[in-house]
C-alpha cells in the first residue's frame, strides 16, 4: 500500500482520537462534543472552519494555489442508539449509545486527510470536508443542504465513503451506478367498526383486513415490479387491539414497514402499489385505510465520471485491489442528496473480517483501527490527483 511517510507519523493521534470517539458516542444532531473536536484539529492545521449546519455539522475549507475547482468530501459523525456488548478498553460509556457502524472510523480518516493535505499543500484548487450529523435516518444531509450547504460551498463533485466487513483493509469497491437503495417508510391504517369478538358480523373487522394486506404485500415485488428491477417491501411494525382484552375487535389496526429501490421510477411504482393494495384491500372488506408514504432518502448512485476519478485513485493506494464490481446495498445513505446537487461518488473501504458476525448496526461491531491509513491515503490521493497543480 502506498501511505504517505506523514500520513504513518499521525497515526498514533488519529487511532487515539477514533477510540475516544468511539467511547463518548453521540445521536444524530447531538454531537457537540464531536463537532468541536473535529472543528478544533482543523483549526489547529489552518483550516477554515464554518461550524453550526443542520446544528453540530462543520465543514473545513482548504484553499491552495489557483486552481478553479472545489470538490467536497464527506464523513458522517452520529452513533445508534443502541447498547454496546463486547468488552473493550474504549467500549462506550454513555448507557444505549455504541458507533455501531463505524462513524468514529468514517470521522477521523477524513480529518486525518484533511491535516495531511494541510501540511503538504500538493494541490491547486478548493476541498471542503464536510463532517456531516445525524446520517442514522434523522435527516442530516437534508438539514445541511436547507442550510445551504452548497451555496456557501460549492462542490463541482462530491465523495463519500463506508467501511465494509468482508472486506480486507487493503480493498476498496469503487462502483459506477446503484451503490445504496431510496429508503422511504409507510404506514396504513385500517379503520373499521370495532364489536364484540364473539359477534364478527355486527362490525367490520380490521384485523382480518390487516392479514390479508400484508399476506398481499409481496406480490407488489414478485409480480408487480419488473424482475430485472431490484426493490423491497418489508412490512416491520403491526399493532391491533389490547392482549387485555382477548374478546373485542378493534375499530383500528396499524401496519407500517419500509420501502426500498434503486431507481427513481420503481420508487415511484412502490408509493403507488402500496396505497392501491391497501385501498382496495379496505374496499373488499368495507373498512377505511389512511396510507401515508414517507420519502426518506433517495437512491445513492455514482456518476461515470466521478466514479473514474475515484477509482483512479483508489489504484494509487491499493493497486489490483481495488474492486470495480461489488454488489450494491439495500440499505441507505442520505449522502444521496449531495449526489443530487453534484456529481458524486461512493466507495467501500474494507473494515476487514466481520468478527463473530459483528457487522453494521450489531452490538458486538467496532470500526478496525488498521484501516485508518488506507482511507486517509485514499482521501489524500483523491484530492492531490483530481485537484492536481500543473
Amino acid at each position: 500500500m502506498n501511505v504517505p511517510d506523514r500520513v504513518s507519523d499521525d497515526l498514533p493521534f488519529l487511532t487515539a482520537l477514533r477510540r475516544d470517539l468511539h467511547a463518548h458516542p453521540e445521536l444524530g444532531f447531538e454531537e457537540v462534543r464531536t463537532s468541536e473536536l473535529v472543528a478544533r484539529h482543523l483549526e489547529e492545521v489552518g483550516i477554515s472552519v464554518h461550524r453550526g449546519l443542520a446544528g453540530t455539522g462543520v465543514v473545513g475549507t482548504l484553499r491552495v494555489g489557483n486552481g478553479t475547482r472545489s470538490i467536497g468530501l464527506r464523513a458522517d459523525m452520529d452513533a445508534l442508539a443502541m447498547p454496546e456488548t463486547a468488552e473493550r478498553p474504549y467500549t462506550s460509556t454513555v448507557p444505549g449509545r455504541m458507533h455501531a457502524c463505524g462513524h468514529d472510523g468514517h470521522t477521523v480518516m477524513l480529518l486525518g486527510a484533511a491535516r495531511h493535505l494541510a501540511r503538504t499543500r500538493t494541490f491547486s484548487g478548493t476541498v471542503h470536508f464536510i463532517f456531516q450529523p445525524a446520517e442514522e435516518g434523522r435527516g442530516g444531509a437534508r438539514r445541511m443542504m436547507e442550510d445551504g450547504l452548497f451555496g456557501l460551498f460549492p462542490c463541482d463533485a462530491v465523495y463519500g465513503l463506508h467501511n465494509m466487513p468482508g472486506l480486507a483493509i487493503d480493498e476498496m469497491a469503487v462502483v459506477e451506478g446503484p451503490q445504496l437503495a431510496s429508503s422511504d417508510s409507510w404506514r396504513v391504517t385500517f379503520r373499521g367498526t370495532g364489536t364484540h369478538g364473539a359477534k364478527p358480523h355486527l362490525g367490520r373487522d380490521p384485523i382480518t383486513a390487516m392479514a390479508t394486506f400484508l399476506a398481499a404485500l409481496q406480490t407488489i415485488v414478485g409480480r408487480v415490479v419488473d424482475p430485472l428491477q431490484p426493490a423491497v417491501v418489508s412490512a416491520c411494525s403491526v399493532a391491533a387491539g389490547n392482549p387485555e382484552a382477548l374478546n373485542v375487535i378493534p375499530d383500528f389496526a396499524a401496519i407500517g414497514g419500509t420501502a426500498r429501490a434503486y431507481s427513481a421510477a420503481v420508487r415511484d411504482q412502490l408509493e403507488e402499489e402500496i396505497g392501491r393494495l391497501a385501498r382496495g384491500t379496505a374496499e373488499m372488506f368495507g373498512i377505511g385505510a389512511d396510507y401515508r408514504f414517507e420519502r426518506r432518502i433517495p437512491p445513492t448512485i455514482n456518476d461515470a465520471a466521478a466514479t473514474r476519478r475515484a477509482r483512479d485513485a483508489a489504484a494509487s493506494v491499493f493497486g489490483d485491489k481495488v474492486l470495480s464490481a461489488f454488489p450494491p446495498s439495500t440499505a441507505g445513505d442520505d449522502f444521496a442528496f449531495f449526489g443530487q446537487q453534484a456529481p458524486g461518488c461512493y466507495v467501500w473501504l474494507g473494515n476487514g473480517p466481520a468478527v463473530e458476525g459483528a457487522l453494521h448496526h450489531n452490538t458486538a461491531y467496532d470500526f478496525n483501527d488498521a484501516a485508518i491509513p488506507y482511507g486517509v491515503a485514499f482521501w489524500s490521493a483523491l484530492v492531490e490527483r483530481e485537484l492536481a497543480a500543473g
